[in-house]
């Protein structure tokens, strides 16, 4: 069980690996966390936020296995508890999302409803 007082998402090894290695392609300033967040729309109501960006006011930042990591103190519920992993595979590569705060998600992984 993870501690979601402390580290209110998981990312697994492999994810970590893949947001490293685009920071560090892109060339994302220091200053810069990843931004896990959601947004309205998609096909079932809400999708997810995943990027670099610079912390803002409403943020609260974490540190997960090594990464800061920016959430808007509002998403937290949407967001407590979620897994974002990374999948290689022959019909699918990139980020997935498992989100135990969701009644339903659409079929691509990229939006869900709460």
């Amino acid at each position: 069980m993870v501690d979601t007082t402390t580290t209110p998402i998981i990312l697994s090894d492999s994810a970590v690996v893949q947001l490293k290695r685009i920071m560090r392609e892109q060339n994302v300033p220091e200053e810069y966390g990843l931004r896990v967040g959601v947004k309205g729309g998609g096909c079932s109501g809400f999708s997810y936020i995943l990027g670099f960006d610079v912390q803002k006011e409403k943020d609260q930042q974490f540190e997960v296995k090594g990464l800061k990591v920016l959430m808007e103190k509002s998403h937290s519920m949407y967001l407590l508890g979620m897994e974002i992993d990374w999948l290689e595979g022959l019909n699918n590569r990139g980020f997935t999302f498992s989100n135990p705060n969701a009644d339903e998600s659409c079929g691509c992984g990229s939006s869900f409803s709460a």
